[in-house]
């Protein structure tokens, strides 16, 4: 992404000759759209572009969940100690200035494309662990779509509540696999149309730390550990498995246990039918009342979400 002929076809050309498909965009807009377009797996960028410059392109490609692991190296006429401090202040993974060895473009590149390819691995293992999460609801009817439903719910309240894109993609992960724990629960228990003896709902209640520690060998999923341990945290510390209260929970795990007590209530399961929209709010402001869900969270829950999906 370089507005100066020259330099982009220099660079182009030490790319190709490293084995690489190149695109160049001249301007920043054109830039951001070629990377929706092209899916590139490294960004080369200008600072100083037309119509936007390097600075905003980099802001909003780290700050944007599709694309914030994408590497940029910046590559500038613009040497100031500033400059450079505010490009890695946004996510700029390398910054050199120009005049440049084109030898040092190349090894920074193939170092950048070298973590690339780590990444893409660790988001690999990351899709097979929500696909396993996405098999396991589908096995029983009174489960399937949950997940997608919490998820919903969560980023409706989260965007109620201003939360920044970061906690919010954090959000939707951690309630894609929130209840992956469940594979270690049998069906039968899970599927029980009449009330859970005690010992039954002992079994249940190990879920979220065998979630936790399923996910943990996963460098990549390691921040959805709270979200999947935690769900059934209440805020008075009577919750399971580690009866944290208050502020011990994080507010992002508060925000996914009010979305999930809510599609459980909305949900039809196999002891009862799904409760309408009005009573499922009387329910949870009763429990929001009696210590178990953040009250402030019940009600701004409400005014995200004024109907049942």
């Amino acid at each position: 992404m370089d507005d100066e002929p020259a330099i982009a076809d220099l660079l182009r050309r030490v790319l190709e000759a490293e084995g690489h498909d190149v695109a160049i965009a001249t301007d920043g807009e054109v830039a951001l759209d070629q990377v929706a377009e092209h899916r590139p797996d490294l960004v080369v960028l200008d600072l100083d572009m037309p119509r936007m410059g390097g600075f905003e392109v980099c802001r909003r490609l780290k700050t944007d969940p599709g694309t914030r692991l994408l590497p940029v190296l910046v590559l500038t006429g613009t040497g100031a100690a500033d400059a450079r401090v505010r490009a890695w202040d946004l996510g700029a993974d390398e910054f050199l200035t120009k005049p440049f060895p084109n030898v040092e473009v190349a090894a920074r590149c193939r170092s950048l494309l070298r973590q690339k390819e780590l990444v893409d691995a660790l988001d690999s293992a990351e899709s097979v662990m929500f696909a396993l999460a996405r098999a396991i609801e589908a096995k029983s009817p009174f489960t399937q779509g949950h997940s997608d439903r919490v998820a919903r719910y969560a980023h409706a309240l989260a965007k109620r509540l201003g939360l920044g894109a970061c906690e919010v993609d954090t959000l939707r992960r951690g309630a894609a696999i929130h209840d992956i724990g469940k594979i270690s629960t049998p069906d039968a228990v899970l599927d029980k149309p009449g009330r859970l003896t005690p010992d039954e709902y002992e079994l249940i209640k190990r879920h979220p730390a065998d979630g936790a520690r399923i996910v943990e060998p996963l460098r990549s999923a390691r921040d959805l550990i709270p979200l999947i341990r935690w769900h059934h945290e209440r805020v008075d510390g009577k919750g399971y498995p580690d009866g944290l209260a208050g502020s011990q929970l994080p507010l992002i795990v508060r925000v996914l246990a009010v979305a999930d007590v809510y599609d459980a209530l909305a949900s039809d399961r196999p002891y009862r039918v799904a409760m309408p929209h009005a009573r499922c709010r009387e329910v949870m402001v009763a429990d929001a009342a009696g210590g178990g869900l953040d009250p402030e969270l019940v009600r701004t829950f409400f005014e995200a979400v004024t109907q049942p999906e």
